[in-house]
């Protein structure tokens, strides 16, 4: 269930959101095995102007993606695979013939399952439930 949040410059267009949400949830359920049905994406642009590197106003396009999964699901090295395909998705669709500025991030933070969840449950519940399920019903009994 993790989200994500996306910052660039410059403004997009609506279908360039569409690309970037699908691609995004894509490329997290392949490389992260998270559930894409529950994955959340959400893009924010901002005028060049308003964006500095070095405090001054960044001319080439510009990315921050930010993810939060709960803590302990994925290992360092599928983390430090998102990074790279995530950063690799962005300047193939934001770049447009043009690098990426460097000083754009991809951050994958880490959750305590206590801390959050969706549909009114934590995530801890929803460990809790799915532990206490294995308990009851061993899947050599066929129980439903």
């Amino acid at each position: 269930m993790p989200t994500l949040q996306l910052r660039t410059a410059p403004l997009q267009n609506p279908e360039r959101y569409a690309a970037l949400a699908h691609a995004l949830t894509t490329l997290t359920a392949r490389v992260l095995g998270k559930r894409a049905e529950v994955t959340a994406v959400l893009i924010d642009d901002l005028p060049a102007a308003r964006w500095s590197i070095g405090g001054v106003a960044t001319t080439q396009p510009t990315a921050l993606l930010e993810i939060d999964i709960t803590a302990g699901t994925n290992t360092e090295a599928e983390k430090a695979a998102f990074v790279q395909a995530a950063w690799a998705e962005l300047q193939q669709q934001l770049g447009a013939g043009r690098p990426l500025a460097e000083a754009s991030y991809v951050i994958v933070r880490e959750l305590p399952a206590s801390s959050w969840g969706y549909g009114g449950l934590t995530q801890a519940a929803r460990q809790a439930a799915l532990r206490h399920q294995a308990e009851s019903c061993p899947s050599t009994t066929g129980c439903k």
